[in-house]
């Protein structure tokens, strides 16, 4: 019966097999990339993540408690900043334009949510029940959430059709706007919210791949994107007053349908 159940499974194998290997030689949508122009949308997955960069001299500044808005403490130093990623996702819409034969440009506004979050290792000094003289050490994790509304213009580069499959790079610059970047108000000074600017330019490089189908072509494409703005706001408290520049980077994974 095993025997039976197994010779099943492989026979469905290698018809799925024989059936793709011929359909491999039937060039689906024959003069699509002759179009003028085609509209379509994309789904993915993101990675945001930060570039940062801290100030001079980290571990020599001190921060009060007030600043540092913990409790417990005379004052404060921060010895590292990291940042960790997490994962988003991405949805979005396409315009492509032919320009040559295997070059084309392309307008893809994309909404895309996600987080980083920054983790500051502090050091205390004079902590209630901690000896003087010695420091405690603990590390303090500030999620920072982002809705970024961008509109990115690139160039995409073609292969010539292996019948029915193509190659591609691409890349261009991008404009974005993060919808949840908090404002600076008074009520945030001094809070440990961090504050991000909202407009930033960024650079995009990616490849992928096009698979033509009977009805529509599905690409799969891997890029990153890199801003160029510094996007920290100055707060008045130890977490923003110990970044000197903080950029975004974002890998995205996307499956595009046109």
């Amino acid at each position: 019966m095993k025997n039976n159940i197994r010779l099943f499974f492989v026979l469905i194998f290698a018809l799925f097999l024989g059936k793709t290997y011929a359909q491999s030689h039937v060039m689906n949508l024959q003069g699509y990339n002759e179009q003028p122009y085609h509209f379509g949308f994309i789904l993915g997955m993101n990675t945001m993540n930060f570039s940062v960069k801290p100030i001079d001299n980290l571990e020599q500044h001190k921060w009060s408690k007030e600043q540092a808005n913990l409790p417990n403490a005379d004052f404060y130093s921060v010895s590292a900043v990291i940042a960790s990623a997490a994962p988003g996702f991405s949805v979005g819409i396409l315009g492509n334009l032919r320009l040559l034969k295997y070059l084309d440009m392309r307008f893809i506004p994309t909404l895309s949510f996600g987080s980083r979050t920054l983790d500051y290792s502090i050091s205390a000094t004079g902590m209630a029940g901690v000896p003087s003289g010695t420091d405690s050490a603990f590390v303090v994790h500030k999620k920072v959430n982002s809705t970024y509304l961008t509109f990115p213009l690139l160039l995409k580069y073609r292969s010539w059709r292996a019948n029915n499959v193509g190659a591609y790079f691409l890349g261009g610059i991008n404009l974005s706007i993060d919808l949840a970047a908090v404002k600076k108000t008074k009520q945030d000074l001094g809070s440990g919210t961090i504050i991000l600017k909202t407009h930033d330019i960024g650079l995009e490089a990616g490849a992928g791949f096009d698979f033509y189908t009977n009805y529509f072509k599905l690409g799969i494409e891997a890029k990153m994107i890199y801003g160029l703005n510094n996007l920290i706001v100055n707060n008045n408290d130890m977490y923003s007053g110990s970044i000197s520049q903080l950029r975004s980077k974002v890998f995205m994974l996307s499956f595009i349908f046109e």
